[in-house]
């Protein structure tokens, strides 16, 4: 009988219930000690499960060669020049383990010293590039050419006048102006399950925008495909291909709607059908937002710059940059504020008719800016980051952070209800309502639903919420 462990003769044997092999007695014990298991299944073992094996006690006889002294030196010579070759052995392997290790930091730090070089050379070629634009389209008057912006140009005195008409307009009654009575309740909303569920076939889609009356809902493709979903009648109403790149974000101007695309084009169609394209960023559009006087848009870019269109005329308002890539952009309800969403994870706040920056919130999270939305109180800005779980709500008298809600996914979109009461986030994992308690300044959760969302939006009335899905299908949630 062998060991199964040294494969030797055993002195103490014993066998093991789970495999029936024999081992030495000293060295499964102190192999249990350790593992828990047999050493040839795997299976767990215990020393109880050992049995000891009885057999006659058999001394083994010396080799011949070790009978001696001379015999003993000579094999103990043996044995010291193994070692001493073995030594030198492993230190010619060390110097040349040594000399590569040398050559691959070499390499290493002069990858390094390359790498610092070009990403230097790109920065540098960024910020030129987002200094001097050159347009291939021009909005205004659809002629081609070279034409370069170098600064931007102030508004004139018949769009500051529309852009002052609406803020005093808007902002004298909106502290006094009462909750809707048929607007939904904090209960109600508590209620609201997946009513509907339509495949839009726009499954590489990012975005969901709503128009004035909470009824029509639109999203776009990376295709390039752009649909509008009627709530109402639960069906896609249109579909077309604006055939200007992928679709980024999209608004609603009047009965319009508004896409930024890959391609940089800023496109406003009617039904489908493109009327007014615009080519001023250089680099991909990335959001767009509508000004609340209905006919001035507003887009954002890679570029560094936000533009201003009028979209009644069809020329360029204005091209305004900043020190950072533009992820997001919103106006704010009386529509004198424009919060601009950075890669850089702050937000820049312009005052709207000077382009002048009015303040920067800090980051409050180490990641781009994925969404903004204002509050129709018009003192509160939610903002949302790139992969993070936390929603920041910022308060525009204070100029600083108010409170922040821990939403339990990574938020990819956030939307006001029209009364600013109600807070809806989404994200890879769940739809969320945060509701605000005035009389107990307090926040709570009156709805989770596990929907699978990029972007969620409010229908009419707050009556029912519009999920857009990360497979392209629009979920309907309703009492």
């Amino acid at each position: 009988m062998l060991c199964a462990i040294s494969g030797e003769s055993p002195q103490q044997p014993v066998a093991s219930r789970k495999s029936g092999n024999v081992f030495e007695k000293r060295l499964i014990e102190a192999y249990i000690s350790e593992n828990g298991t047999d050493p040839v299944n795997g299976e767990e073992l215990t020393t109880d499960d050992l049995i000891e094996l009885k057999q006659a006690r058999a001394v083994k006889p010396r080799p011949p060669t070790l009978t001696s002294i001379p015999a003993l030196l000579s094999t103990f010579q043996n044995e010291w020049d193994a070692i001493i070759l073995e030594t030198f052995q492993l230190k010619q392997q060390l110097a040349e383990t040594r000399q590569e290790l040398s050559t691959a930091l070499y390499y290493n730090d002069s990858a390094q010293r390359v790498i610092s070089r070009l990403q230097k050379e790109r920065d540098d070629a960024r910020d030129a590039l987002s200094r001097v634009t050159v347009s291939g389209t021009n909005g205004t008057n659809g002629t081609h050419g070279d034409a370069m912006q170098v600064d931007e140009v102030g508004l004139s005195e018949s769009v500051l006048a529309r852009i002052e008409a609406t803020q005093q307009k808007l902002s004298a009654t909106r502290r006094k102006r009462p909750v809707p009575p048929e607007w939904a309740t904090g209960d109600t909303i508590a209620t609201y399950e997946v009513k509907e569920t339509i495949e839009s076939s726009f499954t590489g889609a990012k975005s969901l925008a709503v128009d004035f009356s909470g009824d029509f809902f639109l999203c776009g493709d990376s295709d390039g495909g752009m649909g509008i979903y009627d709530l109402k009648n639960g069906s896609f109403s249109t579909k077309s291909n604006l055939g200007a790149g992928a679709v980024l974000d999209g608004t609603w101007v009047r009965d319009k709607t508004a896409v930024a695309t890959s391609s940089g084009a800023v496109v406003v169609a009617l039904e489908g059908s493109a009327e007014q394209k615009w080519h001023q960023h250089a680099g991909a559009a990335t959001a767009v937002a509508a000004h609340p006087c209905g006919d001035i848009l507003a887009s954002v870019g890679v570029d560094k710059s936000y533009v201003l269109y009028d979209v009644q005329s069809g020329s360029v308002l204005t091209q305004v940059y900043t020190d950072s890539e533009l992820t997001t952009v919103t106006f704010h309800p009386d529509g004198h504020l424009l919060a601009l969403g950075t890669s850089s994870s702050s937000i820049k706040l312009f005052d709207v008719k000077t382009s002048q920056i009015a303040h920067t919130f800090p980051a409050a999270a180490n990641a781009p800016i994925s969404s903004l939305s204002f509050s129709e109180n018009g003192i509160w800005l939610a903002s949302a980051h790139d992969g993070q779980t936390r929603v920041t709500i910022w308060d525009l008298r204070k100029l600083s952070q108010l409170t922040s809600l821990e939403i339990g996914t990574a938020v990819s979109g956030i939307a006001w209800d029209y009364t600013g009461q109600y807070l809806a986030a989404c994200g890879a994992g769940a739809v969320v309502v945060s509701a605000y308690d005035k009389k107990a300044k307090a926040w709570s959760e009156p709805l989770r639903k596990a929907v699978n969302a990029v972007d969620v939006q409010w229908g009419a009335n707050a009556q029912s919420l519009v999920a857009l899905t990360i497979e392209g299908a629009v979920d309907v949630l309703r009492a």
